[in-house]
Parts: C-alpha cells; structure tokens; sequence
C-alpha cells in the first residue's frame, strides 16, 4: 500500500494535486477538511461547533479528527492506499498517524510538502475566496491560517524530515509541472516502479 501525506500550507493546491494522484495510483482520498466541510453543512451540533472553530481560522481536535478518519478507512477496506490531505497537521497528529500506519499493518511513505511563498498562498486564497465564497478565504481569516501553519504545522516537517520520510517539492508552477514533481519523488522513494 502506498500511503502518503501531502503536505502544504493553506492555498498550496493540495487539493487539485490530490485529485491527481488519486486517479494514478489508485488511493483513497482524506481530506480532513472535506470532511470537516461536509459535516457543517450538514448544519449538525458538531457541524456547528466545528464551523464556529474554523471560521476564526483554529484546528478542531486530534481526538476529533482521529474518529472521522478511522471512519473513512473503515468505510473503504479495499484501497491501494491511502492519501492524507490535510493531516498531520501537529506533531501529536503525526504520532498519531503513525500508530494509525501500524494498527493498519502497513507502511508510510511520507509526506510530501507543496513549498509556496507566502505571498502567493495569500494571492491565491484571496482569488479563491472570490471564486468560492469560502468564509475562511478572508484576508484576516487567511493571515490566522498562515500564523497557525506556521506555528503548529512547520514542526511536522521537521520530525518527518528527522525519520527521513519528508520530500519537499516545489509547489509554484503550471499544474501538470508540479503534479510532475511530486510522481517524480513517489517513484524515486517508492517501489512502484
């Protein structure tokens, strides 16, 4: 099984990347926020609560994120693997995707990091927000977002990138040149080929 982090601050292009390498190699796609998304419009209790913590730009719980996860892989026994898009996002996350790894008797492959400027991810999610009407695609709200990237998430790289399991790739770019890149690192550091 191939099982992969991508990793990236908001606006990196996680999500079209992932559509990408899904297709290819055949992955069950988590996107902990697709499904964080999902369960606010569903305008439940936990939705609300979940929606009233991401919409001032803060994480919800690992606890939280770990049940909804477990739920997804559980609901799809027969993959090739599995890609994390948006998790881990805290050193305690990426210890938790590890036991998660080996309660499944499987390996890691690692994660891959799209790497952006900082100020194309603001640029970007700026547009995006006008394009989708996302809360969370607000100047303010998308600053709160960066500020908790880089404070919270940036060490995840550090720990994978002790246990060699960390793979930067260069996330500006034509979108096929970066999907290019980041297959490039999966059969350089796999055996898929």
């Amino acid at each position: 099984m191939l099982n992969i982090a991508l990793f990236g601050p908001p606006g990196a292009g996680k999500g079209t990347q992932s559509e990408r390498l899904i297709a290819k190699y055949g992955l069950l796609y988590i996107s902990t926020g697709d499904i964080l998304r999902k369960e606010i419009a569903s305008g439940s209790h936990l939705g609300q609560e979940i929606n009233r913590i991401t919409s001032q730009g803060h994480f919800v719980s690992d606890e939280l994120i770990m049940r909804i996860i477990r739920k997804t892989i559980d609901e799809n026994p027969h993959v090739n693997g599995i890609l994390f898009d948006g998790f881990p996002r805290t050193i305690s996350q990426a210890i938790l995707l590890e036991e998660l790894i080996g309660d499944l008797h499987t390996r890691f492959f690692g994660v891959l990091s799209l790497e952006v400027p900082r100020e194309e991810l603001i640029k970007r999610l700026i547009n995006r927000g006008k394009v989708s009407g996302r809360s969370d695609d607000r100047e303010d709200v998308i600053l709160e977002r960066l500020r908790e990237y880089e404070s919270k998430t940036l060490p995840v790289a550090g720990y994978f990138q002790e246990k060699g399991f960390y793979y930067p790739v260069d996330g500006t770019g034509s979108l096929e040149e970066i999907f290019n890149r980041l297959v490039e690192q999966i059969d350089k550091h796999s055996n898929l080929q």
